[in-house]
């Protein structure tokens, strides 16, 4: 691929796959390091819109996109607001969660593997992580590490963070992981860092990631054109379970249909034909290349020409912090 990317774009392949044949105007409304972009344009894609919310992606894309001329267009914005920039498109790609790329800067703050400020935010606004772990209430902490997180040791690292920053501001990641290290078995070989839900829980928090996915399907709804396909690559259960929910609200069963036949989508009764029968997960492969791609899983839908419609987050199960219902 010419102008390789820094990072491997997980599962790529079986999307282009999922997706082929590529023509048209795509959004990647995530970009990052921009592997997915550059591999809908060697497939055939005439146009990328890139979005991102993260200015430093978008500075490090104006190399490479260079190359491409105006077939590549950059947007610095949240994938929530995919269709204020574009309509009519042929497809939508969502790579979710972080990128490599955020995760080896250690200066973002949003790794345990390596010391940093406690930031965590993909873009340049709003409270980071260490106003989150050093304001918020007790149980507010417990709820985020619990719901956003999954970490069933929420309430006691909660109280840990409580009489930690007591006796001084929690600033770095380090500070952090320890704290949450020292309220946790160690972990045995082979299995995550006891700071890996934690750290997760903070960081979709902090970039109010459930949101994002929920209004951005929605916004990809409405930006596709009927026969457009929207691919979505997700990382962890409570992502999958909300893209899985949004193509069953929105979606048919449909299991056996001929990616090459006409663009016109047959008559339908809901905005979506489902292509992925289940979930498309890595190869071992691919594994074995990119450890990342472990968690990884690729679903994709097809739109029809019925109206966008709009969807609840409680019919996604989206986790909010209102909801709590923790044992």
């Amino acid at each position: 691929m010419a102008g390789q990317a820094p990072h491997i774009p997980v599962l790529l392949q079986p999307l282009l796959e999922q997706v082929a044949p590529v023509t048209g105007t795509w959004v990647d409304g995530t970009l990052g390091a921009g592997g997915y972009a550059r591999g809908l344009l060697e497939a055939g894609a005439e146009r990328v819109i890139g979005i991102d919310r993260d200015p430093s992606a978008l500075r490090m894309a104006s190399d490479w996109a260079a190359s491409w001329g105006d077939r590549v267009w950059l947007v610095e914005d949240n994938f929530a607001n995919m269709d204020a920039h574009a309509t009519g498109v042929d497809g939508v790609v969502l790579d979710l969660g972080v990128s490599s790329m955020q995760l080896d800067q250690a200066e973002r703050g949003f790794s345990f593997m390596r010391d940093g400020p406690l930031d965590m935010r993909m873009g340049q606004g709003g409270e980071s992580a260490a106003d989150i772990v050093n304001g918020a209430e007790e149980a507010t902490l417990a709820d985020i590490l619990y719901l956003f997180g999954e970490e069933r040791a929420s309430r006691r690292i909660a109280k840990a963070i409580v009489r930690a920053r007591a006796e001084a501001p929690i600033e770095r990641t380090g500070q952090l992981a320890g704290i949450i290290e020292r309220c946790l078995p160690r972990s045995k070989p082979g299995q995550a860092h006891p700071a890996t839900r934690s750290f997760q829980g903070l960081r979709i928090a902090v970039n109010a990631e459930y949101e994002s996915l929920w209004k951005g399907l929605v916004a990809a709804e409405r930006a596709l054109r009927p026969g457009g396909k929207l691919a979505v690559v997700t990382f962890h259960s409570v992502e999958d379970r909300m893209v899985k929910r949004f193509f069953q609200e929105h979606g048919d069963r449909k299991t056996h249909v001929n990616r090459y036949a006409s663009e016109a989508p047959p008559a339908a009764e809901t905005p979506f034909h489902v292509l992925t029968r289940k979930a498309v997960g890595p190869e071992k492969a691919e594994t074995e290349v990119n450890p990342r791609a472990r968690s990884a899983k690729l679903r994709v839908a097809q739109r029809t020409d019925l109206p966008p419609q709009d969807v609840t987050p409680e019919a996604l199960s989206m986790p909010e912090l209102t909801r709590s219902r923790r044992p």
